[in-house]
């Protein structure tokens, strides 16, 4: 391949065509009768040039011109003819005399249009007496090799990707932007290529005809645009508008496949006229519109420009419909564009301001369609506020305008709202609504399964439950962008499965969810709170840290229940890291999102975490009346197991941070008394009868350890390894306590006893474990860990405990003995389950025995 008019020396070729010129320089004199065919800008002048230098360093004479018809040639002249598509009829017969005469040696260059009868046959004639050329753009390693005779750019594989993407390989593109980068303070990373190189293809376009010209902005609008359209836009029938488009093509402006390239898209939006521009693409909408298509790629264009606000209300309203389910936020300004240009507000828009998460404007436009709208739009207007106001808190508002509304899956949603709140009445109520004229959509079906769901995790066992709101969350995820949706059954499905210890049917659902973008950006960051949840509740705690700041990376403030979920896990992570500074530091802001989120069903599980994270810092008191109203909740539907095991969990360990056993027996009995519900009701059960006892000084391994595992086993990894932990630093057997400790290792997926899990029983390594005290350190090495823990160094421990900086570095390496750590990093985070458990223990004495089982 050859560049055309390169101003750089050398020049960039194919094989095929580098043989042509080896041939040729080898034997000037020998035949020569070459047909050369490509668009404008892809190497024939170049080509011509380079012939002509062979044959002029071979001391043979050169024309480049086409004969006269009655002019004689002779025959030891080579002649070269460029464009030769625009000569008459008369020189191309002249030309075709001289194939036919065989004396002659002649290259012919030309487009492959226009293309008369007679320059046809000559073409015809030099592919079958001579040798046919044509030219193809660039691949991407030719652009890089022509990028290589430039040594200012360099060859990095981001800037020949570029140049190569922007020019699509057209050789005269290649060669202007190469020559228009140099000396660029930026190369790599390029976004838009330099101006002074769009300002070049000003000549290329005001050359051609106004026809030309139209049917290339029609083309850079974007979007499939068929002839008829085509026709209709530039005023010709099909066989005309297949001439215009043969006739871009031949000026190398249009491409084989039909589209610009994007350097030739951007100039000639930039260097057309802007009346001309603004007149082809709003009549192209205008066009699309009355034949159905889509119309938001040419809407995209406009405001590409800033020729929006010429876009017709229909137009912008048509193109918000089509932005909707992919692009929300975009929907919705295209809807408000729509307004200002004429069209009265809709519901339709109210729906793209709630999926964009925007529901400010959401709750504005929809209360607005409600005072004025028609039926129709007022009943589509309560749906949106019923939504947004779920998403805040107000249940019960929300509850009503569904019910108001009066839609099947409205009907459903409200179900699902009153059962949230502890209505009993809730479950009663049919999912159907009035259906008139509705039909079963996937939105509306996955709807009724979802209150379905609801009703039996309340009502049924916890499998039926689970099954009805997964398959509804299925129903949504063909087709559940624009799914305007209060919670979704995805989350649903996900709180249910780990209300029953399934969380990996929970991950399973959010991440499927997430991929089918369920919900829209409304959703998002409910499903992505869900899923730092499960991380935090296996002890994947540096993993939920991460997920949660993934929640907030664009910046809007969190509604009030993705608010309490977020400070819950915050709080958690604190929690589980020991650090009683996060925990300070976050407890305002949880006690907010409690005040600005009321109490309902499915909140119930960060409420209970919160209740703990109270406990630690000795501030319950001011959850109590949330708490209250959880349970009062429970009460009104009947204590369903599957939401109130969780709760009664938490409230077990939030009786242990105060030194409550009274209240820690209460727990523990209802657990006991709902054990039969579940598997994981079972389990939990199991694990909080050992908990207490474990505390009151009785501690059975056997028990302990197949209690932990059973709270491992259904995702509880993280309170599995502390109720091992907590056992072990309570009993006095120290075979038992190397046992519970190489068990609490276990369950937090460290190796026991840094020995790629094998449990020491040696007395030796009994010997290492052994303690002065029945927690296996010192009070001593317990100041000693906590100051440690605090990122304290040795001197500084020193100081503050008025021992020597070596006194402190010899407790830390009998603490790592006694506890058979194999590192520093293990014995930290079993440093950090210890000094957590004796914070937990109140006063590190033993509880009261009960009075009676």
């Amino acid at each position: 391949m050859i560049m055309n008019d390169l101003a750089a020396p050398g020049l960039t070729l194919d094989k095929g065509l580098q043989a042509l010129l080896d041939t040729v320089a080898q034997d000037p004199t020998g035949p020569l009768a070459v047909g050369v065919a490509g668009p404008a800008g892809h190497g024939k002048t170049a080509l011509l040039a380079e012939l002509e230098r062979i044959h002029q360093r071979a001391g043979i004479a050169v024309r480049t011109a086409a004969p006269e018809p009655d002019e004689p040639v002779d025959p030891d002249t080579v002649v070269l003819v460029d464009d030769a598509h625009l000569l008459d009829d008369a020189r191309t017969e002249a030309l075709l005399r001289l194939v036919a005469g065989r004396r002659h040696r002649l290259v012919v260059a030309h487009r492959p249009w226009p293309r008369s009868a007679a320059f046809s046959e000559l073409v015809d004639a030099l592919r079958r007496d001579g040798q046919a050329v044509l030219l193809t753009p660039f691949t991407r390693e030719q652009t890089a090799a022509y990028l290589a005779t430039t040594p200012e750019l360099g060859r990095p594989a981001d800037l020949v990707d570029f140049v190569h993407t922007q020019t699509a390989g057209v050789p005269r593109d290649v060669e202007r932007l190469a020559r228009g980068l140099v000396g660029a303070e930026t190369r790599t990373g390029t976004v838009d290529p330099p101006r002074s190189v769009i300002l070049e293809f000003g000549p290329d376009l005001d050359v051609q005809p106004a026809a030309v010209r139209r049917l290339l902005l029609a083309v850079a609008a974007g979007g499939a645009l068929p002839v008829s359209m085509l026709g209709a836009l530039l005023g010709r029938d099909p066989a005309g508008v297949d001439e215009l488009i043969a006739t871009t093509r031949a000026a190398g402006l249009l491409g084989a496949d039909g589209r610009l390239a994007p350097i030739v898209r951007q100039a000639v939006a930039t260097l057309s006229s802007t009346t001309e521009r603004t007149a082809v693409w709003r009549r192209l909408t205008e066009l699309q519109l009355a034949r159905g298509g889509a119309v938001l790629p040419l809407v995209r264009s406009l405001l590409a420009v800033g020729a929006l606000g010429d876009c017709p209300a229909a137009t912008l309203a048509a193109a918000a419909d089509e932005a909707l389910a992919d692009a929300p936020a975009f929907a919705a300004e295209l809807f408000a564009a729509a307004t200002a240009a004429g069209q009265p507000p809709n519901a339709r828009q109210a729906l793209a301001a709630a999926l964009a998460g925007d529901l400010d404007d959401a709750l504005r436009l929809a209360d607005r369609l409600l005072a004025t709208a028609a039926p129709p739009e007022r009943s589509e207007a309560a749906v949106v506020a019923a939504t947004a106001l779920a998403h805040r808190g107000h249940v019960g508002r929300s509850v009503e305008l569904f019910r108001w509304s009066g839609t099947a899956s409205a009907a459903a949603f409200a179900i699902v709202g009153g059962l949230a709140t502890g209505d009993p009445a809730a479950s009663t109520e049919s999912p159907a609504g009035d259906p008139a004229g509705e039909p079963p959509t996937l939105h509306a079906s996955a709807a009724r399964l979802m209150a379905n769901g609801v009703r039996e995790s309340v009502t049924g066992p916890p499998t039926a439950a689970l099954s009805a709101l997964v398959q509804a969350a299925a129903l949504l995820e063909p087709d559940g962008r624009a799914a305007l949706l209060p919670d979704s059954p995805a989350a649903l499905a996900a709180l249910t499965a780990v209300h029953c210890g399934e969380l990996e049917i929970a991950e399973r659902v959010l991440h499927r969810a997430l991929g089918a973008g369920v919900g829209g950006p409304l959703m998002a960051r409910r499903h992505r709170l869900l899923q730092a949840w499960i991380l935090m509740v296996r002890g994947e705690i540096h993993a939920a840290g991460e997920r949660l700041a993934t929640v907030t990376l664009d910046g809007r403030p969190l509604e009030s229940r993705d608010q309490l979920f977020a400070a819950a896990i915050r709080m958690g992570i604190g929690r589980r890291n020991s650090d009683l500074g996060a925990l300070k530091r976050g407890w305002g802001q949880a006690l907010e999102a409690v005040v600005r989120h009321p109490v309902d069903l499915f909140t119930l599980l960060p409420l209970g975490e919160l209740a703990i994270a109270g406990a630690r810092l000795g501030d319950l008191a001011r959850l109590e009346p949330y708490l209250h109203q959880g349970r009062a909740l429970l009460d009104r539907l009947d204590d369903p197991p599957l939401w109130s095991v969780p709760l009664h969990w938490s409230g077990l360990h939030a009786a242990i941070l105060t030194g409550e056993p009274a209240i820690a027996d209460e727990h523990v009995a209802a657990l006991l008394a709902a054990a039969g519900h579940s598997r994981y009701a079972a389990v939990v059960a199991a694990a909080a009868e050992s908990w207490v006892e474990v505390l009151r000084g009785v501690v059975d391994p056997i028990r302990v350890e197949a209690a932990a595992r059973g709270l491992h086993d259904t995702g509880l990894c993280w309170d599995g390894a502390r109720l091992a932990g907590q056992a072990a630093i309570r009993t006095a057997d120290r075979r038992a306590m190397t046992t519970l400790l190489e068990c609490a290792r276990a369950l937090q997926g460290r190796p026991s006893g840094g020995q790629s899990g094998q449990t020491p029983t040696t007395g030796a390594s009994t010997a290492r474990v052994a303690g002065p005290t029945q927690h296996g350190l010192s009070d001593r090495e317990y100041e000693v860990a906590e100051l440690v823990l605090a990122g304290l160094t040795y001197r500084e421990i020193g100081d503050r405990l008025f021992i020597s900086a070596k006194t402190v570095e010899h407790h830390v390496a009998r603490m790592r003995n006694r506890l058979n750590c194999a590192n520093r990093t293990e014995l930290l985070a079993l440093l950090r389950t210890l000094v957590a458990d004796r914070a937990s223990d109140t006063a590190g004495q033993p509880w009261p025995q009960r009075a009676s089982r």
